[in-house]
């Protein structure tokens, strides 16, 4: 196990890396190889159904319906007279559903496109799949329908790696006369059942096999609704309730059935004019972050509900967004932090349930199998076996050592933009619990720094943004030893105290905060130019300091971090602006998370070379902070053009090839897609661009527009429980009330 302070033991040689035995920091983000590239994949809430092009899952793939984070189905294929269909059409209708138009293959006594096949498939509080069949022969033609049904009940943990063989534990209950198929399976204090269930009763069912033996006659549509339940969580609101019609056929939805994401996305600013680029792309990541929205419904923690109706919102599920599809429809502390900081000049609703969420599993007390302290801002909580029973950490892991400094600069913004005094008057302890945790945990060796080193058998090597096993290299590749303080780490404490500060003077009415915090601020701000700065290349900050106070001496990205975090004193911040826009760092598509000139570079390495867009956001609203607008449009505009190659979306990551190599960016093959943090990206773009801040209580803005994205007209932006239009062109602005 790695030692907290210092070098490592002979047992851990690789002191950045996880332990042999843990699941490293996930670096496997990809829709299923085995389905093929153009792989179908459905979510809501944390739910989520990949298939192929057929909206099969062959067994052993690593595709199928997973539900908070155990796969209740792992095999969904359809067959006529057991061959594959073949595929005319397949795609997606919303995030939430697709539909498949197949036919039969060449089978014997029966030519191909024969029989029609419709599948269309949706997840709400079940997943509903409807199922059509068409003869188009004018003869009756015999058929044998077979859906094939499988589990192995993984946990998600499992099924990136080795899955195992539970199938001895796997019991059925099938019903005998064809309505359906009952999978169940308990492992101590874990317990978990997959049900079918089926409206048009199977002829039979073989083995785990729904099987009809139809004639179809001429022109005859027959048609079969089959559902898998998905159960609810302790603090899972209740789920949209959906009708077939409502989601292919655009019916009015039923009285259940009212899509709260219709009313979210009503609330969330319109972009009219500007580009067709700029609509698309704002347009798609509105959409997407909408369909990442998940509820949880703190009227089951009595505490917490007391708190809340305080502050007048008790009655009220949270709204939070899931970091990204697939593998990561769940909780993440920094995640959802710095999407709601990305979204909160234009909609503040989300960073309330995440400051309020986040607050409600702040750490009380040490584990270190958690890696949690007293104070300390969760990372990530699971619900899978391998979680419930403790192998893993994760009903509550806390390695990550920004959370906690990202969620007090979120309730500082949070409070800029809503004047909000009694949020955060209720918080007053969780935001003194996350201010000991700096001073107290964070900083493991007394040094002034906030360092980071696991103690848990599973936890993360890495706890910082760059949190894959070789996130933070040395430039030569040589891995630090720990604990390791990074940069931006500091530059987060730093804005954070200086904000608190702030509140110290407003709503908490505590001068004697104020004036400690800022003095704090103004000496870490001291120390960590005099030891973070490296004068070779220029000038730059080092990405980190190691176990043995050595500066980690890559050229990294986290230099924008340092720029939006306002530790850069003005001379050094043009020195840092020239980096960020070089060769070395600036692809042509956006910023590298790694200098090409380190050796340690790689294009295609997670954190040594991609280019990532919630990281490009920080580091554009840093650069206009000192005032590097143009450079800073530059990135905007090279982000913009990047996500103009897929459809307006800008997933997770991408390759860290330079522009000159080709027409567009190259994909990396394991982004995450949607994901949270990067669909939030242009929208800090938009608010980069109108230089749209609050001040004292008003809006203020302050617009560079490049000359590419025309005038911008934004209806309905959100601030001070008002809603505000806002127009701006080149230099000039204009806001009123919004009419809408």
């Amino acid at each position: 196990m790695t030692n907290t302070v210092g070098r490592p033991t002979p047992a851990d040689p690789t002191p950045g890396a996880a332990p042999p035995d843990q699941t490293p920091s996930p670096v496997v983000r990809n829709l299923p190889p085995d389905l093929g590239p153009d792989a179908v994949g459905i979510f809501e809430g944390m739910s989520f159904l990949i298939s192929n092009r057929v909206g099969d899952v062959p067994p052993g793939s690593i595709g199928g319906l997973v539900h908070h984070d155990t796969r209740l189905l792992n095999r969904w294929e359809l067959t006529l007279d057991d061959a594959p269909l073949l595929v005319l059409a397949a795609g997606l209708v919303h995030d939430y559903s697709a539909s498949f138009f197949l036919a039969n293959a060449e089978l014997p006594g029966l030519a191909a496109n024969t029989v029609g096949v419709r599948r269309h498939r949706f997840i709400g509080e079940h997943v509903h799949e409807r199922i059509v069949l068409q003869c188009f022969e004018r003869k009756p033609v015999p058929v044998r329908l077979r859906l094939a049904v499988g589990t192995d009940f993984a946990d998600l943990f499992e099924i990136k790696e080795s899955v195992r063989d539970r199938s001895a534990l796997i019991t059925r209950d099938h019903a005998a006369d064809g309505s359906g198929l009952t999978f169940r399976y308990t492992n101590g204090g874990f317990s978990v059942c997959a049900e079918v269930r089926v409206d048009t009763p199977a002829t039979r069912v073989e083995g785990d096999d729904l099987v009809w033996d139809l004639e179809l006659r001429p022109n005859e549509t027959w048609r079969c609704n089959v559902t898998v339940p998905l159960e609810l969580w302790p603090l899972d609101a209740a789920p949209v309730r959906r009708r077939f019609e409502e989601v292919f056929l655009g019916a009015p939805a039923g009285p259940e059935g009212q899509d709260h994401g219709i009313e979210v996305r009503r609330r969330i600013p319109r972009l009219r004019d500007g580009s067709e680029l700029l609509r698309d792309v704002y347009d798609r990541s509105v959409s997407d972050l909408v369909a990442m929205r998940i509820y949880k419904d703190l009227r089951k923690e009595p505490e917490f509900r007391t708190k809340l109706l305080r502050i007048g919102r008790g009655d009220d599920p949270l709204l939070l967004c899931s970091a990204g599809l697939p593998w990561f429809l769940t909780i993440f502390g920094r995640d959802m932090l710095i999407t709601a900081y990305q979204m909160i000049a234009f909609w503040q609703d989300l960073a309330y349930g995440v400051l309020v969420m986040l607050a409600t599993h702040q750490a009380t007390e040490w584990d270190d199998f958690r890696d949690a302290e007293p104070g300390k801002i969760m990372h990530e909580m699971r619900r899978g076996e391998l979680t419930q029973l403790g192998l893993k950490p994760h009903s509550r892991y806390y390695g990550t050592a920004d959370a906690t400094q990202l969620w007090l600069i979120l309730l500082s913004e949070y409070w800029r933009w809503t004047g909000d005094d009694q949020l955060v008057v209720a918080l007053r302890e969780h935001l003194d619990a996350a201010l000991r945790w700096i001073d107290e945990y964070g900083d493991l060796d007394g040094d002034g720094y906030v360092e980071y080193a696991t103690r848990s058998p599973q936890g993360l090597g890495n706890q910082c943004w760059r949190d894959s096993w070789n996130g933070v290299l040395f430039a030569n590749g040589i891995v630090p030893y720990l604990p390791i303080a990074t940069c931006e780490l500091q530059g987060y404490s730093y804005d954070a105290k200086l904000r608190v500060a702030e509140l110290a003077d407003g709503p908490l009415a505590d001068p004697a905060l104020a004036q400690r915090l800022r003095t704090e601020a103004g000496a870490l701000y001291e120390r960590f130019n005099r030891d973070f700065w490296i004068d070779d290349r220029g000038g730059y900050y080092a990405v980190g300091l190691d176990g043995d106070k050595q500066r980690i001496d890559s050229l990294t990205s986290n230099l924008g971090h340092l720029l939006w975090s306002g530790i850069v004193p003005p001379d050094r911040a043009r020195i840092l602006a020239h980096q960020l826009l070089s060769d070395q760092l600036f692809s042509g598509w956006g910023v590298r998370t790694t200098a090409s000139s380190d050796p340690a570079f790689n294009p295609i390495g997670y954190h040594m070379g991609t280019v990532w867009p919630h990281d490009n956001s920080i580091i554009v609203h840093g650069l206009a902070r000192y005032g590097f607008r143009e450079e800073a449009n530059r990135i905007v505009m090279a982000m913009l053009e990047a996500a103009k190659h897929s459809n307006g979306r800008l997933p997770e990551a991408f390759s860290g090839y330079d522009r000159s190599l080709g027409r567009s960016p190259v994909q990396y093959p394991t982004a995450c897609n949607p994901q949270a943090w990067a669909s939030g990206a242009p929208l800090l773009f938009l608010r980069t661009v109108l230089g749209l801040d609050a001040v004292d209580g008003q809006v203020r803005l302050d617009p560079v527009v490049p000359a590419p994205l025309g005038r911008i007209l934004l209806i309905g932006s959100n601030a001070f429980g008002k809603r505000w239009d806002i127009e701006a062109v080149g230099d000039q602005a204009d806001i009123r009330l919004s009419g809408s």
